[in-house]
């Protein structure tokens, strides 16, 4: 092989090399937030639970101009957003949950107790920190985004649905103190019909999440929307702020109910809580639990204390730390 053949082959192979270098340094350029997200993903433990640091835009302003009515407007807007075309189909399973609010025994502030009961459910601690709107941390069910025994965030390309996590949480808390869980009724699905931009049950958490302070600007920026169940099942909310103030928001034939607590705590599980002929559902007895041991103690917990109405009121067999079997049911 002469020099100059060589020298053209050398000159191919850095023109090669600075096509790829140029290439993967715009790809990065354009999804630098979504690798650094991903690369953020760790496994705690086996249950299994993960936490992910997110980064970047995920188009919440720009979801709430157009909104969505059903689980597959939110899939459309979610797939074109952020996963890039990516397939996401959305399934919320059957929720037993409990939650409370209490003063905190150990400081000024508030606790906001939370279970959220389910045989097998890999969750996702998720951070988010948007630009335009209050950090928060929320958890996120997994199996939402399609996750499961037989598919977990375990690698890069396994992990690629949960871009989709900020809007599927079921509870949460931001910097200001606001606590928000959901928790679900056995009744027909919220279907508001009015002028108003449609919002889904997991789009208004993460709504709240990021641009509510308070109890009071949470129930003003439900109000502005039309609420759709997700997964065609209904839902009440249970909402708190730093300043101790609760609400359970409600939607009874599709209009807006607050049930305001009567005492300085509240408790929310799986029935209707607006006065009236509306009572149905499930976990009477967990609530009763929960608002007996709170009035007990005058609706002041400490944190080992909130664990343990926690561990008290949750609904499956659990092995306690005595190794005794528990179970509220």
């Amino acid at each position: 092989m002469n020099k100059k053949v060589k020298r053209i082959l050398k000159g191919i192979g850095i023109t090669v090399l600075i096509l790829v270098v140029l290439i993967a340094g715009g790809f990065y350029g354009m999804f630098h937030h979504e690798l650094n997200t991903l690369s953020s993903i760790e496994k705690k433990n086996e249950h299994p639970l993960y936490t992910m640091e997110y980064e970047g835009d995920y188009g919440l302003d720009e979801f709430l101009k157009v909104g969505a009515n059903n689980d597959q407007e939110l899939v459309e807007f979610v797939v074109d957003r952020i996963l890039k075309g990516l397939p996401l189909e959305i399934n919320i399973p059957s929720l037993g949950c409990s939650t409370f609010l209490a003063k905190n025994a150990e400081s000024d502030g508030y606790l906001f107790g939370r279970n959220f009961d389910l045989t097998y459910s890999p969750g996702m601690f998720v951070r988010t920190k948007p630009d335009d709107g209050y950090a928060s941390i929320s958890m996120v069910n997994l199996g939402f985004i399609g996750y499961g025994k037989e598919k977990l965030p375990d690698t890069m390309l396994d992990s690629l649905l949960t871009l989709a996590a900020p809007y599927a949480p079921l509870d949460g808390m931001n910097e200001k103190g606001l606590c928000v869980g959901v928790l679900l009724i056995d009744t027909e699905p919220t279907n508001q019909q009015t002028e108003k931009i449609d919002i889904t049950t997991t789009t208004a958490i993460r709504m709240l999440l990021d641009k509510a302070a308070t109890v009071e600007e949470a129930v003003e920026l439900l109000s502005q929307y039309d609420m759709h169940s997700s997964a065609n099942s209904c839902y009440h909310f249970q909402i708190a702020d730093a300043s101790g103030k609760s609400v359970v928001v409600e939607y009874i034939n599709d209009e807006m109910k607050l049930v305001e607590p009567t005492e300085s705590y509240q408790a929310a599980t799986n029935f209707l809580l607006t006065p009236g002929d509306y009572d149905f559902g499930k976990g009477q007895d967990r609530y009763a639990a929960m608002m007996e041991e709170l009035g007990e103690k005058e609706g002041i917990l400490n944190e080992k204390e909130a664990l343990g109405l926690l561990e008290k009121v949750s609904q499956d067999p659990y092995k306690t730390e005595s190794g005794s079997m528990s179970s509220t049911q």
